[in-house]
């Protein structure tokens, strides 16, 4: 079964994009079968992976939309095992179009259940507000990943997630775990970075990602250059961040597998 993993925050600039990208890099360079899915119709993380523009190019809103085949609408990235669903300026129409729809919420988990056997994990880049698309992913997925740049106004914004979380667990997705708070645009040297990073792990405690990515320079070039951090300088800070990152949600979806085949095994 694959594991789906949405990269929400409601606020903006907290390297969302930047990490969607750069955690289904290194999950794919990992030997994990992985798609990343553009919910974004800024379609940052369909450049930031390597696709320039391109009009005839069909997107998720052709397959969550038009109802168009998958296998038409998904396209192979520079990282072998990494398949991407692309996103365009569409996608802005397909949140309107989605209010009058039947089962409007759950749209994306009907397209994505039916890759449950061809990938292990499935990451969701969403866009920076609370919209239709925002709530499809958080429906769609067994958990969500958010990243928190390490600034002040950072807890305010969780809290707010949060709260949502809350209340999608309770009507909608009954099942939605958070994967973890992951620091971001750290930077060791300032007193407010380092204070942000302890009121965050002392309020949240274990479910704060034992990495944190740097602020970094190269890990701010690497999407205009359409690559993932791995390929445009490997030896980087960020990349460093994201392979541990990496090592760390597959070692969680491991254990969880782990725990499932035990209690499967202790009921038998």
């Amino acid at each position: 079964m694959a594991r789906i993993i949405a990269v929400a925050n409601q606020k903006g600039g907290v390297g969302k994009t930047t990490t969607a990208v750069n955690l289904a890099a290194c999950l794919a360079a990992s030997e994990q079968p992985t798609l990343l899915v553009d919910c974004d119709s800024q379609a940052n993380a369909t450049a930031g992976i390597g696709f320039a523009k391109d009009p005839s190019r069909r997107t998720l809103y052709h397959w969550l939309i038009l109802g168009e085949q998958f296998d038409k609408i998904v396209q192979k990235s520079q990282v072998a095992k990494l398949d991407v669903v692309p996103a365009d300026k569409n996608l802005a129409g397909a949140a309107v179009e989605l209010v009058t729809a039947e089962n409007r919420e759950h749209k994306l988990q009907a397209v994505l259940n039916l890759l449950n056997d061809r990938y292990r994990f499935i990451i969701l880049d969403c866009p920076p507000a609370l919209d239709l698309l925002t709530l499809n992913a958080l429906v769609a997925a067994n958990a969500v990943l958010v990243p928190i740049q390490c600034e002040y106004l950072a807890l305010e914004g969780v809290s707010e997630l949060l709260d949502t979380l809350m209340r999608i667990r309770r009507t909608l997705n009954p099942n939605l775990e958070i994967e973890g708070i992951l620091l971001t645009m750290y930077d060791e040297r300032t007193t407010l970075s380092r204070q942000v990073a302890t009121d965050l792990r002392s309020f949240f405690g274990s479910q704060i990602f034992q990495t944190v990515i740097p602020r970094n320079v190269r890990l701010a070039e690497a999407p205009s250059f359409g690559k993932p951090i791995i390929f445009y300088d490997n030896n980087s800070k960020g990349a460093e961040g994201y392979t541990q990152l990496a090592q760390e949600v597959i070692a969680n979806a491991e254990k969880r597998a782990g725990t499932g085949a035990r209690s499967a095994h202790s009921g038998a």
